[in-house]
């Protein structure tokens, strides 16, 4: 008996997840849209992910795995998959994260209805708590991304939408990955921030819902990217992440997009990588987030008296760096 054609291609790249890729893949089968393919991206792993993923092939065949023969990066492993995508839509899923049973099926019939070129939904922290991982609140950026529900909208009708920044949060039409020719930079971290940019600014239109569609896992063990940025490397390439971004969003004139993205910068990242420099044991660290931050601020305008207090402190400390 044949199999019904899939609608939509999950992406799924792992490198060094087997403690929670099992998880991520269970939350795909419970998808109640179930006409869905994944490809399982095995970034040369050194544990068991590609076993676990290769089991998943072997039960389900709506599984295929590609196996990298080194490790490339997860820019690269996205690619990879993007290469082999022949359905109608494509998404995402980082294999330590969660998929809730209606994500998508909401975001694809949001699309079929709008015409759009992609959909974005909300998000949740799922933080380690004992032995268990527990779900967080929706966030202020990420609910002043995605509420109140809008179809057919652009990044200058709803400027906000620049703080979900993330590939994982989104299914998109497969054309308008061909159209604009959309791929991820390779042997980059913080890699979906500049596409995320790319995909507003080259969008016809895109929706939002407010639905909570994915829960992004804050590691146990630490081993997370964004709980790594106490390293140098990890924070240069944070700060020129978020610098090309915004350049995204600048160039293509896309003014109030930028200035919201700047709001979200100053308010919440620097402030959060102030307290880690404030400890710091090289000064080089302090100069690079001070460069940057001092970029941001003259660059900035009616953004600055948004601040908080705790936030204003944060950056003005950061700017004598």
């Amino acid at each position: 008996m044949s199999r019904t054609p899939a609608t939509v291609t999950v992406i799924v790249p792992g490198f060094d997840v087997a403690p929670y890729a099992q998880e991520a893949l269970d939350s795909l089968r419970a998808q109640t849209l179930t006409d869905w393919t994944a490809v399982l991206i095995d970034d040369a792993s050194h544990d068991a992910t590609g076993a676990i993923f290769a089991a998943a092939a072997a039960a389900d065949p709506r599984f295929r795995v590609v196996t990298q023969d080194r490790r490339r990066g997860l820019g690269a492993a996205r690619n990879a998959g993007l290469d082999l995508v022949d359905t109608e839509f494509v998404a995402f899923l980082d294999a330590d994260d969660v998929l809730r049973p209606g994500a998508l099926e909401r975001l694809v019939d949001t699309l079929r209805e709008s015409g759009s070129d992609f959909a974005a939904g909300a998000y949740v922290r799922l933080r380690p708590d004992g032995d268990e991982y527990v779900e967080g609140e929706v966030q202020p950026w990420v609910s002043s991304a995605t509420s109140p529900e809008r179809r057919g909208t652009t990044i200058d009708a709803h400027p906000d939408a620049s703080s979900n920044i993330v590939a994982w949060s989104k299914v998109s039409r497969a054309s308008f990955w061909h159209r604009t020719r959309l791929r991820f930079p390779e042997g980059k971290l913080y890699e979906d921030q500049v596409v995320a940019q790319r995909m507003y600014s080259g969008a016809a239109s895109f929706d939002v819902v407010p639905d909570v569609v994915v829960l992004w896992r804050v590691r146990a063990d630490g081993s997370s990217i964004t709980q790594r940025e106490a390293a140098l490397p990890v924070l240069r390439e944070c700060l020129e992440a978020m610098a090309a971004g915004l350049a995204v969003l600048e160039d293509g004139g896309h003014a109030a997009a930028a200035a919201a993205r700047r709001r979200q910068i100053l308010g919440m990242d620097v402030p959060r990588l102030a307290g880690i420099a404030a400890q710091h044991s090289e000064d080089a660290y302090r100069s690079a987030l001070g460069s940057f931050t001092r970029d941001i601020w003259d660059a900035a305008g009616a953004e600055r008296a948004e601040l908080t207090e705790a936030s204003a402190t944060a950056v003005a400390a950061a700017r004598l760096w």
